[in-house]
Order: C-alpha cells, then structure tokens, then sequence
C-alpha cells in the first residue's frame, strides 16, 4: 500500500475518519497517531460512570486497539505528531520512548480535539483539585470520592488507564465537600454525579444563570433542581482562587454584583469546569486560517487552507446553519459526522460534514434541558436579525394521563422574514428528545408559522394535541403578526 492518509488523533472524529476510509480504499495505507494511550472514548460519558451510572470505565470505550488493528489501521499511540510540514506534506512524530521520526503523507486529517483550560487556577499539585477532560481525569475522580475500603478497582479496568494516579487518589481520605467551579455542561453534569456520590456540592458560576447558551428560563429550571436535591448555587459568584498547598482546602469567591467581600468556602474537593480551547499547536509556523475560538477554519468538506489538509472535531470550524458563517460549537455528533465525511471525501467520494446548529442537551437529576440555534439577542442582532423570542409553559402530555408535567419552550425567530433561529426546552417528563423537532426545522430554514403548522404525532401517554413546540410556535407566530 502506498499514498498514506495520516490521521492525528484517535478519537470520535479520527477513528471515524480512518475507518470510513479504509472501507473505501483498501488499496492505500492509512496511519493514526495518537498522543496518548486512549481511543475511541466516550466523553459525554465520564460523568455518569462518576454518579455511579456506568458500571465500569470499560463500557465507555467504543473501540479497542485490536479492534482498529482488525480493520486494517496501522495505530500508533504514544506517538505525538509536534509540526507539520505542508510544503514536503510531512509530519513529525514523537514518541514516548524518546525516538523522533517523521512520516510522509499524501493527505493529513488533524484530528487533536481540544484541552480543558483551568483558567488562573492550578490543578496540576494540589491533590483533590481537578478537571475533567480525559479518561485518566474520570478514574481520578471516582478513586478520590471513594472511601479508601470500598473502592472497587475493577471499576477503572480499561487498560490504558493510569493505575497509579487511581491508586494514590483511592488511598486518600475521601472528601466531604466539594466545589464545582463553572456552571456549564460539565459544571452542572459533575455537580449531579457527586451529590449521587454523597458529598455536599457547592456550584460557583460567574454569570446570572447556570448554563448561559441555553437561555435563563433553562438556567433557573436547572438550578431549582439542583438545589432540590441538596446541591448549592451560587450564580454572580467568581472563584478566584484554589486554596492549599499539598490538598485542596478551600475556595476563595468574589463577593458577586451586590458589592459583598469576598469569602472562603471549605472544601475538599473542586472539580474546574470553565472551558476548553483546541489543540492546534502543532499547526503553528504553517500559516493555516483560524477561525472562531481559535479552531482551524474548514470549508464545506473539512478541507484547511493547507494543501490536502484535513480539519474535524473540537480543534476545526464547522458551518452555521443559521448565520452561514464558520463557528465553533465542539459536540460529539459533529466529530463523528465530520470524521467520517472527510474519510469518504479522501478515499474519492467528496461529502460535506454538515451543518452545525449548536443542538445540544444535559440533564439535572430529572429535569431534561436542551437548546439549538441562537438563543442570544446580541448574538442574533450581531448575525443580522431582529431578533424576537417567546416562552411559554405547556404540559408534556394530556393532563388527565399519568406523568403529565410543565413544560418550558423557547423559540427565537426573525421579525422580518419569521425564519426560526433558535429554542430551548426544559422540563423533568421527556423534554430534551423535543429539541430534535427544532434542530430539523433550524436545518430546513423554517418559519415559525411553519412550526406551529408541523403535523406533530398526538396520544394521551406521549403529547398533548398542542405539544409544547407548537404552542410556543403558535404565540411567538402570533408575537410577529402583531
């Protein structure tokens, strides 16, 4: 075999891409370099095996090295490509051993995901004290909040784990109180998973409300079942810094807008939820185009501004479906989707990777929350429309049949031509699922007249005659014509 296809990274996105390609060119070779030693994990999942969800670590790996290996893909873990070389369409790879080589290609995929920033804290000494971006960082977690008699270790039992940060953290005494920094996806999915795991959580969030791309009506829903079940928030509240010097003791918050004194809140946990950023250093000195959030800029088939050189996942653009413009919106099915696209497009069959729209869900406990679209006023007027919402609160199900609960729906259109531009949903009786009717109408450019008119299945145990979509259609249609 010959003419490589090289992939960087051996997750959803390149895994997609290598294993889509190697069933459309069996004649060419295809090599995947993987820094670490994990592949094919399941991200979203790492919270629920913390909550004691998920049995074993295991369950979330998708695929295994002898898997791939079976398929024809020459993996390479602990092998991490440094530099590109576009011009010689080369690449240098390192190795954990120490060798150093370089490998040519005839089209690279870079598919490095993105890394958890930790923001002005440091979590790298302090014991206790975490992120949680990787599979290592999960098994941490659940050795640390076990007592040290009870933990089972059959429950970190994936190879690539690293058995000695899980046993020094399983030794510890287990903490009592933590602090989750950041009320985002992470923030609010590790703030369930501990207090299912017995601590008492404290969440700090810098903004008005938990969960800002979702809208306040989602952030307060979600809060009021957070703190249902035991967990503390504090919204407006900054942390500013992690205190202790060999194990987290505490956190140190600002006052907040009401002017207050800042404050020290024990703990001895914290798990740092602010964000992440992609990896595209090893892009540097080529003079590749980046885009939004600093993630490499790709056209419609994940092609870079480099000469047959490939972008997908958390590190690439991705098209927005309602502005048209380049965005970068990380979620799992857009690396799968995109990976598996360019693998097709490089094996000969040019396919697009799609549209984004930002459809997204979480959970608190019972209550279901999702969004899709653009649900920010400045954001819509910024993208250049006038922008005008509706909330409305309806029941899930025919409210004589069990089960039946309030439902919230946010729709957001465009005064001028109606043109749906976003939603959110939040309930506890199968509210996220819904999100997937708007997410089809934002990709069909739907108005909301045409919402309101979708012919939505109706049975008592499922959705009222008006489901909760349609009725928010229905006032913010009727919001427009007024």
């Amino acid at each position: 075999m010959s003419d490589p296809f090289v992939v960087v990274g051996a997750d959803a996105a390149g895994l997609s891409a290598a294993s889509k390609f190697r069933r459309e060119a069996s004649e060419r070779e295809v090599v995947v370099f993987e820094k670490g030693r994990w592949i094919s994990y399941a991200y979203c999942g790492m919270p629920y095996f913390i909550a004691g969800y998920v049995d074993s670590m295991s369950n979330l790996l998708s695929l295994s090295p002898s898997e791939v290996d079976e398929r024809g893909i020459d993996l390479q873990r602990g092998s991490e490509v440094v530099a590109v070389d576009p011009d010689a369409k080369r690449v240098t790879v390192e190795t954990t051993g120490g060798d150093r080589f370089e490998q040519e290609y005839e089209d690279l995929l870079v598919a490095t995901g993105a890394r958890a920033t930790t923001g002005p804290f440091d979590v790298r000494d302090v014991d206790g004290a975490f992120t949680l971006h990787n599979m290592d960082a999960a098994a941490a977690i659940d050795a640390y909040v076990a007592e040290p008699d009870t933990y089972d270790p059959e429950r970190a039992d994936a190879d690539a784990v690293d058995r000695e940060r899980v046993d020094r953290n399983a030794a510890m005494p287990a903490p009592e109180t933590a602090a989750v920094v950041g009320g985002g996806y992470v923030g609010v999915e590790v703030a369930e998973a501990l207090a299912e795991r017995g601590l008492s959580v404290h969440v700090f969030h810098r903004s008005g409300h938990l969960l800002s791309p979702f809208g306040e009506t989602v952030g307060n829903r979600v809060e009021a079942a957070l703190e249902a079940e035991g967990v503390t928030v504090h919204t407006d509240t900054p942390v500013e810094a992690l205190v202790g010097d060999d194990r987290i003791e505490a956190v140190e918050v600002g006052g907040g807008t009401d002017g207050a004194p800042p404050e020290t809140v024990p703990v001895d946990m914290a798990v740092v939820g602010v964000g992440i950023r992609p990896n595209t250093d090893l892009l540097d000195g080529t003079g590749v185009d980046l885009g939004p959030g600093e993630a490499v800029r790709v056209d419609d088939r994940g092609r870079t501004s480099l000469p047959d050189v490939y972008a997908a996942g958390d590190c690439a653009t991705a098209r927005h479906a309602v502005t048209g413009e380049p965005d970068w919106l990380p979620l799992g099915l857009t690396a799968n989707r995109a990976g598996r696209a360019i693998g097709a497009t490089v094996a000969g069959d040019p396919t697009p990777v799609g549209d984004i729209a930002g459809t997204a869900a979480v959970k608190a406990f019972d209550t279901e929350a999702a969004r899709v679209g653009i649900l920010d006023p400045e954001a819509a007027e910024e993208a250049g429309f006038d922008p005008v919402s509706e909330t409305v609160t309806a029941g899930s199900r025919s409210g004589y049949y069990p089960g039946a609960a309030e439902t919230d729906a946010t729709l957001v259109a465009d005064r001028d031509t109606g043109r749906l531009l976003g939603g959110s949903i939040v309930g506890t009786d199968r509210a996220a699922i819904r999100i997937d009717t708007l997410a089809t109408a934002i990709e069909a450019d739907m108005t909301v007249s045409e919402v309101e008119r979708l012919d939505l299945a109706y049975a008592p145990p499922f959705s009222p005659v008006w489901d909760p979509i349609l009725v928010a259609g229905k006032v913010l249609n009727g919001t427009i014509d007024g």
